[in-house]
């Protein structure tokens, strides 16, 4: 018996393989950072006073988003696993469900956040987000890893999978509270240990300060919008075809 050749199967289960892959392998990669970065990366207290500061390694906005990424594409690998990449599921599983809210919420904003913030205030001065008394700790592979690789693969994730975007009021709130959680938290450290979580902090007055809360804040939202118009342009044509095809079937 011969068994016909499905040329259009054969590409998509290929395809799917390529995801599940990427996904695993980059879910490892962030899992391993976070792991190395909280065990190897020990700075010592004459170097900087705020590595030995109160709080930690959860002091820096770098390492919650390393966190973040290694569970956003955990989620994505269990999805691939258990739920669906359909560009327009009619009941979509928990699984694509969470990994879709994580997504627009947290995974694109934040990851572009960290990465565009950090590399720009590293073009303007370094020592006011990593200084070069740091370079024999932090090594250069793990600084890109969390602060280059971010960006590459939150942007590659959302060209190779599809995903519907929930509703802006739920995804803005929860990105809303993630960021005044974490602006909360740098005050609580400068609160107990007098030292701020970034030395660009200490060069700005007070309401300086306030200023640059407000635009970073206002940043992080037009990333959310940014991600959104993105995500339209690269599945919206998809996502209109899937609808005519589906209304044409009825």
């Amino acid at each position: 018996m011969i068994t016909r050749f499905r040329p259009f199967a054969n590409s998509r289960e290929m395809r799917q393989g390529l995801v599940i892959g990427f996904h695993a392998l980059i879910f490892l990669n962030y899992a391993f950072a976070v792991y190395y970065d909280y065990t190897y990366t020990i700075v010592p207290h004459n170097v900087t006073r705020v590595h030995g500061a109160f709080g930690g390694k959860f002091k820096f906005l770098t390492f919650w988003d390393a966190i973040l990424q290694a569970v956003f594409f955990l989620i994505c690998f269990l999805n691939d696993l258990v739920g669906t990449n359909a560009v327009n599921p009619k009941k979509p599983p928990f699984t694509r469900k969470l990994k879709d809210y994580f997504h627009a919420s947290l995974g694109f904003p934040i990851a572009m956040f960290v990465g565009v913030t950090f590399w720009a205030l590293m073009l303007v001065d370094r020592e006011l987000v990593l200084p070069k008394a740091l370079d024999p700790y932090f090594p250069w592979w793990l600084n890109h890893l969390m602060h280059t690789m971010i960006v590459i693969t939150t942007t590659i994730e959302m060209i190779i999978a599809p995903r519907q975007y929930p509703k802006r009021s739920r995804s803005l709130g929860i990105l809303a509270i993630f960021m005044l959680t974490y602006l909360v938290w740098i005050h609580v450290i400068y609160y107990k240990s007098g030292v701020w979580v970034y030395p660009v902090f200490e060069v700005l007055t007070p309401p300086l300060r306030i200023v640059f809360f407000l635009v970073l804040l206002t940043f992080c939202t037009i990333l959310y919008f940014a991600g959104e118009a993105l995500n339209n342009l690269i599945w919206g044509n998809e996502h209109t075809k899937h609808k005519k095809s589906h209304a044409k079937s009825k």
